[in-house]
Order: C-alpha cells, then structure tokens, then sequence
C-alpha cells in the first residue's frame, strides 16, 4: 500500500522537464482509452454510468427538433433540463458515448456558495437549489447531495480579508458563514493542523454533488417533460446554410446514425468543445489539461467534517465518506494537446512530479495523512479558459451555435445556474442574469484562434486559481497583444526618453520627467492604469511563473508594482492617483483612450436602425453628439455609449465614412467593443436592416483634454473656436490640428471642461506631442484610467458592467434622461420601460458616501436600518470631495417601490469585511450636481484659488 508521507519522499528522483508547448499526453504522458477503461482506479462514487455493450443510438434519432444539446456532461443535462422545464419539449440531448463519460464523471463535483462575484453567487444558489430539493421533489430519486459544509483556510491577514468579503457579501443572499479562531477551527475540525493559521470561514451549507446521481436524475426529469436523450450517438458534422442577408446559421447535426434538422445547437462538449466547434466554422478558445485528485484510504475521525480549501497551499480536501479527496491546482499543469475522440471513462496515469506539491499541504493541514494509504489516483482531462470563466451564449460567426462549455472544473457546480441561463438564453434571445463574464463576445475576434494567447492565459489563469483575488490586479501573460499609436509615446516615457515637438522643437520631456506609464489590459488592449514616479516598469514576455524550466523575469519593476497593489488597504501610490485627479479638477490632464472601439453605421436604414438600437434620440442636427444606451427585450442595459450624427458627404477615411445619407459616429468603451458590437449585428439581423457597420477602432487614436485649463491648452493647436457659443457641450467638428485632421468632441468622461480629439494613426504622435507642448505652461500631465475611475464616479458617470449591466434598466441606473420617452419614437426595450415606469421601481441605483478613510472596492453589503437590501457595486475614493463612494441597487426588502422617500427616511450603513460604517445616501452626486463644470462654468477666482492652495 503507497501512503501519502511515503510519496512525499520518493518524488525526489526527477524527470526531463518539459516545455509547455509538447508537455502533452502524447509525448510524456499515458492515458487509458475507451478500450482500457480504467475501473480499477475507482473513482469514489456510488456508480457509474458507464454500461458495456451496444454500439448503436439508445434511441431513434427524430427528423427534427427545436434544439440539439450536444454533450452529456454536467452542462448538457443541466440545459436540457432547463430547456424541458421552460416549455421547450421537442430538444434532443446527444452524447457519444454514455452521460458523464467524457470529465463530468470524475469531477470532485465540490459546492461553495461564496465566490467573489454576485451573480456567481446566485448562480451556485440555484445549482444548490436544483441538486438539493427540486429534482428529488420532482423525481422522487436522490442525486447524491450530501451537505458537510465548506471550511476556507487563512495562513495569512490578507486572505482572511478576503473571506471578510465574501462573508459581508454572503449576508445579502442569506448565505450563513462564519469566521473562526484558530482555537475555533481546532474545535470543528480536530484533525487539522491549525498551528500556522490566521483564521478560516466556515459556511456550514457548502456540500458536494454526486455527478452520476445528478446527471440520472436530471435527464429522467428532462425526459419526463418531453425532451428526448440519446446516448451512443456521436456528432459528425454541423450544417450551416447562408441566408439572404449573407447571415450564418444552424441548419442542421449530423450523425453516423441520421441528421437532425434543428436551427439551435448548444455546444456542451467540454473538452472536445472546440472540434465540435471546428464543425460549424466557429472558434473555440479553450485548452485541456490533466486535472488531479487522489482518493486516501479510511482516516479515523474524519467521518462528517466539512470539505477545506486551503487557498495558501493550492490544496483542497473533499470528504469522501470515511476517506479524503486530495486535489488542487499547480503552477506547471500537463496540457492534452491532442485530444482524443475515444477517450471515454479513461483517466491518465497520475504525474506524481506535478501532483506532489498538493500532497505536501495536505500532509500539512491534516498531519495523519501522512501514514494513511493512498486508495486510487484520479487524473483526467478538463477543458480551461484564458480568464478560468465558462464560454457561453450564441456565437458570433453562426447564428444559433450556442455556447455552453470551458467551466474550468466547476461545471457541477455552476452548472445549474448556466444551465438555467442558458436555457433562457436560447428561448428569449438574452439570459436573465448579467453573463457578459462567461459570453463569448467579451472575447476580441483577434484573440479567439490566437493560440499564444489562449495558452498563455488559460496556463496563467489555471495556476493562480487560488490566489487572492484583488481589486487592482493584472495579467501578464500575452500582454502588449494590441496596442494604439500612442503606446509607443507612453513607453518613451517610461524609458525616459525625450519628446520633441514638430512645432518647436523644444525638449517637452521636462514636464513628464519620472513618469512612466503602469498599463492594464483589457481583451488584448494595453491602456494607461497610471503613471508611476519611480522610472522604468514595461511589461515583459510571459514567464510562466517559472514552470517547465523557463526562467522567471528577474527584477521585473512592473510585477513589483503589481504585488504592491495585492492589499485591501489603500495602495502604496494612492498619492499619485490623487495628484492625477487633482490636477485634472484643478488643471488640465491627457488620457489616452485610443482603446475605445470606434464604429461607423451606415447605409438606407441607418436612421431607422439608430432609433431601434439608442435608447436615446440620437437624430439631432448633424454636428451632434448623444451619450445613450442600448438596451434588451426586458429594457437591460447592454451597452452605454456615445453616438454622433454626421455631415452627408465624401468620404474622409478614417475620420468619415462615405455617404449622401444618414452616417452615425459610434464610440464605445473598448474592452466592451466586441460585445456591443455583435449587439448590434444581431439586432440589425434581427430586424432585417440594410445597414452597414464597419469597425476603426484601430485606425485612430484618441486622445482626451480634460480640466479647467483644456480650452486654453486646445486653443493653441485647434484652428477652431472653442468658445461655449461656438463649441457648445455634445457637439463635435472635424478641425485641424497644427496640420492634421481631427475629430474634436466635446464631451467628458470625468466631469470637467474637455475635449476628445479622434485622431488618424499617422497623426497621432505629432497631435499628441503639439498638446503635451501647449500645455506645458499649464502644468499638464498624463493620467490614467485609475484616475477616470475615481474621477468618474465622484461626478456619478456609470462605467458599463460595473454600476450599469444587462440586468439594470436606465431607468434603475438613474439613466432615464438617456430614453426618448417622450417622444413616439419606437425603440428596443421600451415596452419594459414603459411597464416598469407605471409600476414603481422595485431596486434603484444610490450613491453613498462615508466619513472614515477606509477603502472599499464593491461586493460591500448596504443595511437600511439593519436589514440587508443589496451591496456595492463599484466604489473608489474621491479626492476632490475626500470621501470613499460607492454606488449599489437597492432593494425594498417588503418587495415595494424603492422611491425617493424609502431612501431619505432609512438609515444606512455599510458592512466591510465584518465591520460596520455608517453611510450618507445621496439622490444626485455630491459633486457638482448642477453640471457647470461640463459647461465650463468655474468661480470666477477659481484658478487664483487652487493656484495659492498648491504654492
């Protein structure tokens, strides 16, 4: 018998380690196929699906059907379910071999309610609901949940920090947890080795999931509504056919055994999602890799205890009747590159080199572990994403292929809120949650079949899986994937190297000595975070944390920024984002915003398109510009943006687009640029509207002047006037600027006097040198988007998928001035806002505002008058008002209106990791409420004032 202790100590002899790119099954690792299945390895459930025998479909394959589900696994029957149950019962679900055989079938199949993520919350609440009462109330059979609790492990303050969180934000949705002692922990866990603890949280309805138990049932109850399952039944193709509008869609599946007309197809496969993909001409951005776990043999006195997560050690414990699950994620995990069609209820031979750093912290945490025998190893194929969230919803290259895969090893337990979303998903064009974070669209097209880039990040995102999830944090791998003709500008900075304008001639770089720019990246785009003080931090090629023998980056400056920022404490260069703020309020600061998708609509409907896609009444005068939104069927937010009508005429490429009709301008913040844009496709789709959309976002740079001093700044270099009266707020005009054309906006994301200058790439740089050169008198500086965070939301502007998604109406996001109510115009989701406007607001956006200096960063639970009614949804610090906001919905816990007097009359308060802090509600923003500083109205000695205030 192989105990654990003794394990520990063998895997000293070493093998050839190798590079990631062949680290493969087929070059280092053996894998048992369908023909060997590996029964022998006892995987620890009750059963198994597997049934030998029969080389046919388990039924006969209907002519045709509303939707075909193809994959048996957790996803697949969690959506057929949910189809049936919503009245969808001619579906089909195909799986090639048995339910489960493909990874669901060894999955630890591990339920936590806490994740830092409300709408992941509420999904895992709805899985809990479906595997624990509804499928035995509707089938009479058990699904093997057994609820033993979850208990998370802190070795230091700033994990338990983050527990705190999850645990203020558990209080909205009812979840019970607890943080305990050491001593505590002791007592709940006598096994446990609490000497090197900081505390832990305890969430006495975690439990675990049965996945043979739950995918029986759930196809029973699926079947019992009409939805027909098929097993045995391997896809071979996917028909798509091309409509009159030059439109992509699902036509058909075909199998060995027929084809299946069906104009939806839900792609469910999991690790062989990306074939199936292949089939149908759409782009899957996944990986494989071996996933672990060992199964011990019997522990005395571990019989009841909850199931741990020790983050710290990269380790979790599942119990297992009298034994434990020991499994985790490594920072040097094997890739599957050559993924079988075979493989069914197969598993790998376990790679003891990769798996042993989790037996170590077992041993660690449960020190009788270390003479306790090891029953049977389990190592088999999971299917992981760059960011480690599930790829789902209609994709954007065939029109009814949807997604429903890439769970990154938590597809039992988010699979019955998915599998719900999903389903909605499919039936009413839109899921009722938010799900931008697992759509497909969040991904750039550029991205999707870049495999540097799905590797890279899937690698990175699966290794710090266990990590702290900060506030501020950043990738590293594939970075600088798309840059603007800025970057280079922004990277001379940081290596401080001068900058001489064309005008003059003279040395500039004096007014930005030691700044360099700290970037963050956004679907491939690096844009300005903030500018640091201490020199030089560029981002450098992916080191892969030092796995498979690759060095890792050695005095790597901007890794060592980002560690800084790995607190729930204000960050050490707090003071530099302020002066940035400040002198942006008081002065005059640039932002490059270059990564904003930049879109031309046009063509014979384009007017009748722009009042069915803007909320807002986009068709004023030409010369115009209308910040609006776009909405759903139910009046959700999908987008916010700003859209500017255009002189009829020749075309100026790429700063006009050819046309004698109606042309829209449309600018949209770019790391939502690939979601609004198939938002848009599929409306004019949708609506049958000959329209043209064509995409510059990477044709131009942009450039932003905001502050007191930009008019005085932009004067000098635009041969235009820029008077009130002459460049009034929301216009724009194409003008010159010291040579070059632009697009001049008036417009601000901050809340101050500026101006957007859109600029061709090629003119770019010399624009952006003439302003720095203008405004050196002035004091001007470069600022980044932490700044426009915090900027922003002291003025009350929404940041899309923060304060404003899918989910939230304008007119619950206080956006109601964005909706042409008034008028007659017909638009997309104004019968649900005009529903909601008769019935009362249920939930409402609030700002609120506190006294002391503690940071918050949203997930913080609001109390009116002790009782939970929602949480934050984003907050920053606000420097100019010097207090911490934040803005969340708010919900009448008596289920009634939410007006302006159930806010006024409550009491409010905050709850931030456990602690409590009274809060000040406010109806319109504690900043500038009347708007003059857009308009450019400041006091009179305003500029007198902040010049004595800075001497």
């Amino acid at each position: 018998m192989a105990f654990l202790g003794t394990a520990v100590r063998k895997v000293a002899s070493c093998r050839p380690a190798l590079s990631p790119l062949c680290r493969s099954a087929t070059t280092s690792r053996r894998y048992s196929s369908s023909s060997e299945p590996t029964t022998e390895k006892s995987v620890p459930y009750e059963n198994v699906l597997k049934v030998c025998g029969g080389s046919g479909p388990t039924k006969p394959l209907p002519k045709s059907a509303e939707a075909v589900v193809i994959g048996g696994g957790s996803l697949g029957c969690q959506t057929v379910y949910h189809l049936a149950k919503m009245g969808m019962t001619n579906v089909v679900l195909l799986e090639r071999d048995r339910l489960t055989a493909g990874t669901t079938w060894h999955t630890a199949g591990l339920l936590w309610q806490l994740r830092p993520s409300d709408v992941e919350v509420e999904l895992l609440a709805h899985t809990r609901q479906v595997i624990s009462h509804d499928l035995e109330q509707e089938t009479g059979l058990e699904t093997g949940w057994i609820q033993n609790g979850g208990l998370f492990i802190a070795s230091n303050k700033q994990r338990l920090d983050e527990y705190k969180r999850l645990m203020s934000l558990g209080k909205v949705y009812g979840i019970e947890s607890h943080v305990l002692s050491p001593a505590e922990t002791k007592d709940l866990y006598p096994l446990m080795n609490v000497d090197d603890l900081y505390g832990t949280l305890y969430v006495p309805k975690d439990g675990t999931m049965d996945p043979a138990g739950t995918c029986t049932t759930l196809s029973r109850a699926a079947t019992a509504r009409g939805a027909t399952v098929i097993e045995n039944c391997p896809v071979t193709g996917i028909q798509v056919s091309t409509d009159d509008m030059g439109v992509k869609r699902v036509k058909a599946v075909e199998t060995l055994h027929g084809t299946i007309q069906t104009p939806v197809v839900v792609n469910c496969a999991g690790v062989w999602a990306a074939k199936l993909g292949e089939m149908a001409g759409v782009k899957v951005p996944l990986v494989a890799m071996h996933h672990a776990y060992v199964v011990t043999e019997r522990i005395e006195g571990i019989q009841n205890m909850p199931n741990v997560r020790d983050h710290d050690a990269s380790v979790y414990l599942r119990l297992q009747g009298d034994a434990l699950s020991v499994g985790g994620y490594e920072q040097n995990p094997v890739f599957w590159d050559k993924v079988s069609d075979k493989f069914a209820f197969s598993l790998f031979d376990l790679d003891w080199d990769v798996f042993m750093q989790h037996i170590e912290g077992a041993i660690n945490r449960v020190p009788a572990l270390e003479q306790t025998g090891i029953k049977s190893t389990v190592c088999g194929p999971e299917s992981f994403t760059a960011d480690h969230k599930p790829l789902m919803g209609e994709a954007p290259e065939v029109r009814g292929f949807f997604l429903g895969c890439g769970f990154n090893s938590a597809g039992m337990m988010l699979g019955g809120g998915c599998g719900r979303e999903l389903a909605h998903w499919i039936i009413h064009g839109r899921p009722e949650k938010d799900m931008y974070g697992y759509d497909i669209r969040r991904f750039h097209h550029s991205l999707t079949d870049n495999n540097k880039w799905i590797r890279e990040r899937s690698h990175e995102s699966y290794a710090k899986n266990y990590s702290v999830v900060f506030p501020f944090d950043e990738p590293l791998a594939s970075r600088n994937m798309r840059t603007d003709p800025f970057h280079k500008v922004l990277l001379d900075i940081l290596f401080c190297k001068p900058l001489v304008t064309r005008t003059t001639g003279e040395d500039i770089f004096n007014v930005l000595t030691e700044q360099g720019c700290v970037f963050q990246e956004r679907h491939g785009w690096e844009r300005p975070g903030w500018f640091n003080q201490d020199g030089a931090a560029p981002v450098l090629d992916y080191d892969w944390y030092g796995a498979y023998d690759i060095s890792k980056n050695q005095n790597y400056k901007y890794n060592e920024l980002l560690g800084k920022e790995y607190t729930f404490d204000y960050p050490p260069h707090h003071h530099v984002i302020k002066n940035e703020c400040l002198t942006c309020r008081h002065g005059v600061s640039v932002f490059n915003m270059s990564y904003f998708g930049k879109f031309y609509l046009t063509g014979p409907d384009a007017k009748k398109a722009a009042d069915w896609l803007f909320s807002a009444d986009v068709n004023k005068i030409p010369g115009s510009t209308v910040y609006t939104c776009m909405l759903n069927k139910r009046g959700g937010s999908e987008a916010d943006l700003t859209v500017s009508r255009l002189e009829a005429g020749a075309a100026n490429l790429p700063l006009a687009p050819e046309g004698n009709g109606d042309a829209y301008y449309l600018a949209i913040g770019g790391g939502v640029a690939e979601h609004n844009w198939n938002h848009i496709k599929t409306v004019l789709q949708d609506e049958g509207l000959n329209c043209q959309l064509t995409d510059y976002s990477e044709d131009m740079g942009m450039i932003s002047i905001q502050g007191p001093k930009s008019r005085e700044v932009l004067q000098e270099i635009l041969d235009t006037d820029l008077s009130n009266e002459a460049f009034p707020f929301s216009t724009h005009k194409v003008c010159n600027a010291v040579g070059h054309k632009v697009r001049a906006m008036r417009l601000s994301f901050v809340g101050e006097l500026g101006w957007e200058l859109h600029i061709p790439k090629d003119s770019c740089l010399p624009v952006y040198q003439a302003v720095m050169a203008a405004g050196a008198k002035h004091s001007i500086i470069n600022a980044g988007y932490r700044a426009i965070d915090s900027l922003s939301i002291e003025k009350g502007y929404r940041h899309w998928h923060a304060d404003l998604r899918p989910d939230d109406t304008p007119l619950e996001a206080g956006l109601a001035f964005t909706c042409k109510m008034k008028s007659t115009i017909p638009f997309l989701g104004r019968a649900s806002l005009e529903k909601q406007k008769a019935e009362g607001l249920r939930r409402r956006i609030v700002c609120f505002t506190i006294d002391e200096k503690v940071p918050m960063f949203g997930l913080e639970a609001i109390f009116r008058n002790g009782v939970p009614v929602g949480h934050l949804r984003r907050s920053d610090y606000g420097f100019f008002i010097d207090k911490q906001i934040g803005y969340g919905y708010i919900r009448n816990p008596d289920g009634g209106v939410v007006n302006a007097d159930f806010i006024k009359s409550g009491k409010f308060t905050l709850e931030r990791m456990g602690v409590v802090y009274e809060a000040k509600p406010h109806l319109k923003s504690p900043f500038d409420p009347s708007n003059n500083r857009v308009k450019g109205i400041y006091p009179d000695n305003y500029h007198n004032v902040y010049k004595a205030n800075a001497q």
